[in-house]
């Protein structure tokens, strides 16, 4: 497993790492003993960033990888989120007496004195703006409740108020083949505040496994079930935005490009690890079988120009006008 450093902490950290909401069995039921085999894989696969929030199974996964840290090595960096309880919820969740009690509760359930990163969980755009929130977040990094601070976000006009706030350590955003719109300002803005950048639904929610057809169907309490078109939150969380039905019509399209030795999903992974703004790469995974699937990707070769310039205009030509949401 590569490792790259993670902004402008120093930390070095797994450029594949895993991302948890399915173990929180928000996707379909993932008993304790598969969960924390998948959590047990992915260490010994040399993946040291595992990413969740206090949100995912209403705390379910964070207790799982609190079980899991307390016979796991040190060399673990927890990345949470906080920010979308319906206890008390919005606005009262951005007040700081609220945030620092939901921080208390992801203490209690990962076992540890302070949290590595704490990040804001997709919360609205003018909390952002008015920054309260964030004086929020100091005051509770100098309490010693948290050691740094990032936020997650839906736009790029999300990402680019947020770099503006001193001491902020990390973006996570939606980056993937069919979600590129990243790369450019947002990229080089953050290399020059060396913020950490965290790739979420690399995979468009499981298209770029290139697995799926027009026939599959997911689980009732799969958000690929409930929130295709964004009936429950933003629909851009969802298959990268796309209508799931446009978004294998893509995928089928993509196949052929794959090169030999790697999977439609790992040249994916690999095409987000080819972008050096990138700090890791949060996939997450149902099996031990995936994630060594996943952590393949590390070790591939760098996809050729030649197929780099053909993953842009693809995107740009049959992808960007098909994404709903804000973006």
């Amino acid at each position: 497993m590569n490792k790259r450093i993670f902004g402008k902490t120093g930390v070095s950290v797994s450029e594949v790492g895993l991302g948890t909401w399915q173990l929180g069995g928000d996707w379909g039921e993932v008993a304790d003993t598969a969960a924390l085999d998948i959590l047990m894989q992915a260490k010994q696969a040399g993946i040291t960033f595992f990413d969740t929030a206090d949100v995912y199974g209403s705390g379910r996964s964070e207790k799982l990888i609190g079980q899991f840290l307390r016979d796991a090595e040190e060399d673990i960096f927890v990345a949470t989120k906080i920010g979308r309880r319906q206890d008390p919820g919005w606005p009262d969740n951005f007040l700081l007496e609220k945030m620092r009690a939901h921080i208390q509760d992801s203490l209690k359930r990962l076992g540890v004195d302070a949290l590595d990163l704490v990040q804001l969980h997709c919360i609205p755009t003018n909390v952002l703006q008015r920054g309260e929130v964030f004086d929020n977040l100091r005051t509770l990094q100098s309490e010693g409740l948290i050691k740094r601070f990032g936020v997650s976000v839906e736009t790029m006009e999300e990402a680019v108020i947020c770099l503006d706030q001193p001491q902020l350590v990390s973006l996570q955003i939606i980056f993937n083949i069919f979600r590129q719109k990243p790369i450019g300002d947002l990229f080089e803005k953050a290399q020059s505040k060396q913020v950490a950048i965290i790739a979420r639904v690399p995979l468009a929610s499981g298209l770029l496994s290139g697995k799926m057809s027009a026939d599959t169907s997911f689980d009732e309490k799969d958000h690929r079930n409930f929130n295709r078109d964004g009936q429950a939150f933003n629909v851009g969380e969802t298959f990268a935005g796309l209508p799931f039905s446009k978004g294998v019509e893509l995928a089928d399209e993509l196949k052929p490009l794959v090169p030999g030795g790697m999977t439609m999903a790992q040249m994916s992974l690999r095409w987000i690890l080819d972008h050096d703004a990138v700090s890791t790469v949060i996939p997450g995974a149902s099996s031990p079988a995936q994630v060594l699937a996943n952590v393949a990707a590390s070790d591939l070769p760098r996809l050729s120009p030649d197929l780099h310039a053909k993953l842009t205009k693809f995107y740009k030509n049959k992808v960007a006008a098909n994404i709903r949401g804000p973006y």
